[in-house]
Parts: structure tokens; C-alpha cells; sequence
């Protein structure tokens, strides 16, 4: 490993990484010596030497700008970086929450403009941009149904039913609500299966939380069926939209008999996921739910826009009003490709999933042969018959420089592959990746330590990743 990686070794006495400014504020005494930390032995090392350093480091890092970066049902896609300048406007960035409304009306009108535009893509009636995570926005959904419910006095409803694919984030969001969680199964085909539907919406269910397109990538040709068995049995639909990126343009949750749905507009509209954040989850609902939105709302009335609470509403769920950059972002990525280039983002990424699909299907098992939208579902079972594992081929990946997609996910599919291409890459990268996954599925049966003992030429050689999860080391420490 280049020693630019261990600066604590090119350490030595008297150098100096950095030139302070002369001291512009009264000089103040040191705190007590017991309290200062006299063991920190910190680095003494050049400014080029830090500097390199740090920018060895930053090499490092990958991300949807230095690489493809197929991460399934997250949509890990490129975000136009002039989104950021919008975003980085004095405008947006010099004014505080607590300004008066009259002085912050062009944030306003973005927000009042942003949730009018979500609301119309997905076919609902409101918009609340409050939630600052897709699994807050799911939250946020489901404090709405409690609230419902309530409000129409009917308090059997205290479950509800998810589907066997999906999000983890799901069930979770309903515990903390306070819901018993009921799960309902896939048929055959990746389907919602009707007969467990039929046997389990009763008076009890509060709603059926279902992804769609689902997290297996599949389009359930009897949403309408589902929506009107739920709602024939007193109970809500509501969708986890983390997957709209295969809907944009083409269809709308409300079309479909959704109730609710929870948008990710750090996946679907232009803001870099991962790393911790940013996000934002607003929440769009039908006309019956608007009424408990959490609050505030952004209202115009003879051009002049105003914070409101909804009758009902569930109240303030996190300070202020909601993750501004992202929304600035969002509006910036929707007016600037209009209702054509939406639905074109959609076309292309279920055109980009189903040529991986086609092209690797005689090397992988694929569980559910139909066209898939956004993302589509491997599976490793012919290889963990010659001795290996999906978590191999995706060490593997790393030796040619490419991000593996997510594994082992749905539970549903076993070693299961789950790639999402996204519409941003070109066809030239998709033919990287797949040669790359023929190779790996080759060396599988010829080859199979060479993907046991993968990755061989990244920084860091092949973890213990339940020994790294359980206990992790969070810093360098001098010695052994």
C-alpha cells in the first residue's frame, strides 16, 4: 500500500502541514491540563504531504461520477452537477427559517410550485415535502392511515399487510407506528399472490403497503384487483415509490387505486444518494388523506404564499419544513426536462434493465423470465452449484473497477443479483458490465478460487464482513 495511505509512518518531528492566519481575537488561556488530551499523538507531516494524502484518500472513494454504479432498487444514478448551482444560489441559501414569509417568497413559491409538480406526476390530490428520508415519508404515510382510521372511529384496524419482496424499511416504519406487521405472499410469477390477499384483508388491516413497480423489478399486471379488494375491506393502499424511477412519465399511483405514496427524491429527482444523504421523502396523498398531512403546507392565495397546517393533520414530524436543497434540486431536475424528458428518463431505464436482462440471462439463472421495468433479479444459483457464492461475484466485480449490484436481496430470491442501470449510462457500459459477468460466470466453473480469494487489486483485501459489522474500527490507533 502506497505510504501516502499511513501518514502516521512519514511522521517527524517539527514539520508543519499548515500556516495560521495571525491571531485576530483576544488570546485565551488553555483549559485545565487534566482535560487536555496529552496521549494524542497527531501526525506531524508537510502541507504536500497532507495534501496528497487527503487526495489519495479521496481516490478511494467511488461513486456514480467515477463509475457504474448498479446498485438495485436504490437508482444510483448521474445528477446534472449545474442541479447543485441551483441549489447553491444566495437565494436559496442565505435566507433562515425563521424569516418572515414575506421575505423568503421566491422559497416559496418553489415549494408551493414542487409540490403541485409531485402531486400531478404521481396522480394525487396534495403534497406534503415535511419528511426528510423515504423511510420518514413511509412513516409519515402510515401515521396518516392511523389518523384515518381514527378519526372515522374505526379502531380494529391495527395491522399492516406487506408483501415477502419488500423494503426493509417497510415493516419497520409500521412497528414504530404502532402496527402489527401481517405479510403477504408472491405467487409464481412475482406477483402479489390473490389468495393469500383474499385471506388476509379483513376488518383488522389498516392498509397494504405495496411497492410498484415491485422490489423484485416487475410491474403487477392486477394492481387494479388489488386496489379494490383493499378498499372493498375498509382498508388503504399505499405505495413505497422508491422505484418511480421506472414510472416517471408513463403512469401515476393514483391511476392505479393508491391511496398514499412516499417518493425518494434522492433516488428519482437529481440529488447524489448514498453516503448518509442528503434525502427527502414527501408524501402525496388522495383527497381523503389530505386532511392529515404533516404540517406545514405551502398555500398561494392572490400570489402570495403562506405556511398552513391541514385540519387533521398529524402535526410537525421534524423541524422546519423539510430538506430545502433537495427540494431545490428536485424542481430544478423536473422544469428542465418537462413532461417529455420524464417520461424519456423512464423509457430508457426499463430499456437499460431488460438489455442487461437479455444479454445475461444464459449465464445466471433468472427467477422471473418477463420483461422487467427498472431494475431486474438474478440470480447465483447456477454458480453456488460449482462452490460460489453471489457474494464472491461481487467481490469479483471490484477487480475489473466496477460497483456490484445489491445481493442477497429480495430474501425471496436465493443469492439473489439485483442490478438497476439506471437511464444515465450508456450502452457502451452496460456492454463493460456484461462482459465483465460473463467472465465471472466462465471462471466460476474453470476458475472458482480466483473468486473465493477476490478482490485482488483493491486497497483493502477481502473483509470478514459480520466480524467488521459487529465490531468496527473507527480509528487508527499507534502499535501493533
Amino acid at each position: 500500500m502506497s505510504h501516502h495511505y499511513l501518514l502516521p509512518e512519514i511522521s517527524q518531528p517539527g514539520k508543519i502541514g499548515c500556516s495560521l492566519p495571525s491571531l485576530d481575537v483576544p488570546a485565551a488561556e488553555l483549559p485545565p491540563k487534566e482535560l487536555l488530551r496529552q496521549e494524542l499523538e497527531l501526525p506531524e507531516v508537510s502541507e504536500v504531504e497532507i495534501i496528497r494524502y487527503f487526495t489519495a484518500l479521496s481516490k478511494l472513494n467511488y461513486s456514480a461520477d467515477t463509475g457504474f454504479y448498479p446498485l438495485g432498487s436504490c437508482t444510483m444514478k448521474y445528477n446534472p452537477k449545474w442541479h447543485e448551482d441551483i441549489a447553491k444560489l444566495a437565494g436559496f441559501t442565505s435566507i433562515h427559517p425563521l424569516q418572515l414569509e414575506e421575505s423568503v417568497q421566491g422559497a416559496l413559491q418553489l415549494m408551493f410550485e414542487l409540490q403541485e409538480y409531485l402531486a400531478e406526476i404521481t396522480g394525487m390530490d396534495a403534497t406534503s415535502l415535511v419528511p426528510i428520508a423515504g423511510a420518514h415519508g413511509e412513516f409519515a404515510g402510515l401515521l396518516m392511515v392511523r389518523a384515518y382510521h381514527q378519526d372515522r372511529q374505526d379502531k380494529a384496524r391495527r395491522k399492516i399487510l406487506l408483501t415477502d419482496s419488500s423494503h426493509g424499511t417497510n415493516p419497520a416504519s409500521a412497528v414504530m407506528c404502532g402496527f402489527d406487521i401481517g405479510v403477504v405472499a408472491s405467487d409464481s410469477q412475482g406477483n402479489v399472490d390473490m389468495k393469500s390477499l383474499d385471506a388476509m384483508m379483513n376488518e383488522e388491516v389498516a392498509a397494504l403497503t405495496l411497492t410498484m413497480p415491485t422490489t423484485l423489478g416487475l410491474f403487477d399486471p392486477r394492481i387494479l384487483g388489488i386496489s379494490q379488494v383493499v378498499h372493498e375491506r375498509g382498508g388503504l393502499l399505499g405505495a413505497d415509490g422508491a422505484n418511480l424511477n421506472a414510472f416517471l412519465g408513463q403512469v401515476k399511483f393514483g391511476e392505479l387505486g393508491y391511496d398514499y405514496v412516499q417518493l425518494n427524491l434522492h433516488k428519482t429527482f437529481s440529488t447524489p444518494h448514498g453516503g448518509g444523504g442528503p434525502g427527502s421523502g414527501p408524501v402525496c396523498v388522495k383527497e381523503s388523506l389530505s386532511d392529515f398531512l404533516p404540517s406545514p403546507l405551502v398555500t398561494e392565495n392572490n400570489g402570495m404564499y403562506k405556511f398552513m397546517s391541514p385540519a387533521k393533520s398529524i402535526g410537525r414530524i421534524a423541524n422546519f419544513y423539510g430538506n430545502f436543497g433537495v427540494m431545490c434540486k428536485a424542481y430544478a431536475y423536473i422544469r428542465s426536462l418537462g413532461a417529455s424528458g420524464l417520461r424519456e428518463v423512464s423509457e430508457n431505464a426499463v430499456l437499460s434493465a431488460n438489455y442487461l436482462k437479455e444479454k445475461l440471462k444464459p449465464y445466471y439463472h433468472l427467477p422471473y423470465n418477463r420483461t422487467c421495468m427498472h431494475e431486474v433479479v438474478f440470480s447465483g444459483r447456477r454458480q453456488k452449484a460449482e462452490g460460489v457464492r453471489t457474494l464472491d461475484i461481487a467481490k469479483r466485480l471490484l477487480d475489473y473497477g466496477l460497483h456490484p449490484p445489491t445481493i442477497y436481496f429480495p430474501l425471496l430470491v436465493d443469492e439473489a443479483l439485483m442490478i438497476e442501470p439506471t437511464e444515465t449510462e450508456s450502452k457502451q457500459t452496460l456492454d463493460a458490465f456484461v462482459e465483465a459477468m460473463k467472465e465471472i460466470a466462465r471462471d466460476a466453473r474453470e476458475n472458482p478460487d480466483i473468486l473465493h480469494t477476490a478482490p485482488h487489486n483493491t486497497p483493502v483485501r477481502r473483509l470478514d464482513d459480520v466480524r467488521a459489522a459487529r465490531n468496527p474500527d473507527l480509528r487508527w490507533q499507534m502499535g501493533d
